[in-house]
């Protein structure tokens, strides 16, 4: 029996069309989906042999991101100008890129004590493509533009775009529906000259190399990814106030862990006993920055709030002002 499509074919005198062919010509292109040139075949390694091997593939990562310092000083100073006055940070993947930017928005309410409307993280599939691969859902376009729209996303905003690639369409679209209302956008990829990159107002293209197993952009790529992330949303909220030196003053205490933190802090700040650290954190309903002012300055609990609303919550500025 003739296969269909070869009779097809040959009735029409033409060849099959291969759908797939431009796509595997647009990922030879990317770094991410080369092959190392120096590696042995992996199953050929022992276990040891294996381990350094990856050891020193993660290693290039921070050398890589050295190049895009100054790209990514840019984005975080146009992200923490809009959380600063009312905005939110939305973070947009598929896949890791995703998770991981689910994952960082995820920590700043517990870390810097943010409303959880002000870091957000999407990701193509919703919320059950967190755990379980969603079919072709990186590849819905039209997805992507629908679920930034539904956030009612304005000029007090900022969108990160985040794809490995630099040119997964859900996230492409979302950046692009970003853009044509007013946000500002940022497009974090691991890929130069990229698509994602050319739709962002702030590029942020980090090239680190194959990866350890070809294409397998969790690696690497996702290093990278969380990387920035944990730049773009922690140094924001430093330029915010939700530091006093290196420590966390927002931290919102939620366990017992953190709120042993809490009283560590104040005392770190204060050189406060543990004791006094406690009544100040219990006077203050559980205010580090107002706590810390209250042992430092002698205010009451109701003063040094209102000294930090005077000082939009810089605890440095409320310090030095008393």
């Amino acid at each position: 029996m003739t296969d269909s499509n070869e009779a097809a074919s040959n009735d029409a005198g033409s060849t099959v069309t291969d759908s797939n062919e431009g796509l595997r010509a647009e990922l030879a292109a990317l770094t991410t989906e080369s092959v190392h040139s120096h590696l042995p075949p992996l199953e050929t390694m022992d276990t040891l042999a294996l381990v350094r091997a990856m050891n020193a593939e993660d290693a290039k990562v921070p050398a890589a991101i050295l190049g895009s310092l100054d790209a990514i000083a840019a984005a975080i100073d146009a992200v923490a100008a809009r959380l600063a006055r009312g905005g939110r940070l939305i973070y947009v993947g598929a896949g890791t890129p995703g998770r991981l930017g689910v994952l960082d928005a995820s920590e700043c309410p517990p870390t810097f004590g943010t409303d959880p409307a002000m870091v957000q993280g999407i990701m193509a599939g919703g919320e059950r493509a967190f755990r379980s691969a969603v079919e072709n859902a990186e590849d819905d376009a039209a997805a992507g533009a629908a679920d930034i729209r539904a956030l009612h996303i304005g000029e007090a905003d900022a969108v990160v775009g985040i794809s490995a690639s630099g040119r997964t369409p859900y996230v492409l679209a979302a950046l692009q529906a970003a853009r044509q209302e007013g946000a500002l956008t940022v497009g974090l990829s691991c890929n130069a000259r990229s698509p994602l990159g050319a739709a962002a107002d702030i590029p942020i293209e980090i090239e680190a190399g194959p990866e350890f197993v070809t294409g397998s952009t969790r690696l690497k790529a996702g290093t990278v990814q969380k990387l920035v992330l944990n730049m773009i949303s922690t140094i924001s909220m430093v330029r915010l106030g939700k530091t006093y030196g290196s420590l966390m003053v927002d931290l919102k205490a939620t366990n017992a862990k953190l709120r042993a933190r809490s009283e560590r802090t104040v005392i770190q700040a204060t050189g406060a006993d543990p004791a006094r650290a406690a009544a100040a954190l219990a006077a203050t309903g559980g205010s580090v920055k107002a706590a810390i002012l209250v042992v430092l300055t002698g205010l009451s609990p109701e003063e040094a709030a209102t000294a930090l609303d005077r000082h939009s919550g810089h605890l440095g500025a409320a310090i030095r002002g008393y």
